[in-house]
């Protein structure tokens, strides 16, 4: 992962993002591109217009030459801002910063397409009111990105304990070769989890057992373990049990027609799990 794309707005949870994203440039000597996108409706007719349609076309007009100013305003200080936290982490040099007027999940997709790692934070400027709830965009980029994706917690934290929720999926293989191919992530320790959900255990043993061959290959320090219950609560609350820092699973391995019906896994974990989580596609 030697180019990474991280999403900012000036919120907490996006400088925390910066100071994850920092730790991966220097372990993996990556570069980073920090990127502000003003979001396009802000400029339409419905939302500076009043609904009465009082104020006239020129009213109009000015007032959105007024906000354009002020989104700029308002990006100089997210890049100052922004670019002080890796000024801090000591990878100054190796940041970029990047402004674009449009859709911000369309603006990602473009961007990803020369990207290894995207990361953003669970949620943005009004995380004070939504505290229970997601960014607006966070699911649809997750979704839609062909690319990794970090999506990390309030605070920082330095990451020395590492879950894997592994079903054996074609997104936790790329997972696990990721890990195995990184040098970095080789003084980590690793809890390999697969939650089977009142099933046959066999087949997940055999699982792990082939996890723990390729990690024992590579000198890779890890523990493997089967857990019972549904796969949501139970990977969340061994999460928060065992002082984990971070979280990696595939993201949305089922089709939308059974997320829709009984909800999705990774949303579910995205949303309850106060550590970062990574989601491998």
């Amino acid at each position: 992962m030697k180019k990474i794309l991280i999403c900012t707005d000036g919120s907490q949870y996006s400088q925390v993002a910066c100071r994850y994203a920092a730790w991966l440039a220097t372990a993996e000597n990556a570069s980073i591109s920090a990127l502000y996108v003003t979001d396009l409706r802000l400029f339409e007719a419905p939302t500076v217009a009043d609904l009465s349609g009082s104020l006239g076309i020129q009213p109009f007009e000015g007032m959105v030459s007024q906000l354009h100013e002020v989104e700029k305003m308002k990006a100089k200080f997210v890049e100052e801002q922004t670019l002080s936290v890796f000024k801090e982490a000591g990878v100054a040099e190796q940041a970029n910063f990047v402004h674009e007027t449009g859709l911000l999940v369309d603006v990602v997709k473009d961007m990803s397409e020369s990207t290894d790692l995207i990361v953003l934070g669970k949620r943005g400027e009004n995380a004070n009111f939504d505290t229970e709830h997601l960014g607006s965009m966070l699911e649809r980029i997750v979704r839609s990105a062909k690319k990794p994706c970090l999506v990390t917690n309030r605070e920082f934290s330095e990451v020395k304990r590492v879950a894997i929720a592994y079903d054996g999926s074609v997104s936790c293989e790329k997972a696990i070769d990721y890990i195995c191919s990184t040098d970095s992530l080789s003084e980590l320790h690793f809890d390999v989890l697969s939650c089977v959900e009142g099933h046959d255990e066999d087949e997940a043993a055999q699982r792990l057992s082939d996890v723990e061959a390729q990690f024992d290959a590579n000198g890779i320090q890890g523990s493997y373990q089967i857990l019972n219950g549904v796969v949501e609560t139970t990977i969340a609350d061994y999460v928060e049990s065992s002082s984990i820092d971070l979280l990696v699973l595939g993201a949305y391995g089922h089709s939308r027609i059974r997320e829709l019906l009984i909800g999705s896994t990774t949303t579910e974990l995205l949303r309850c799990c106060h550590v970062p989580v990574l989601c491998f596609r």
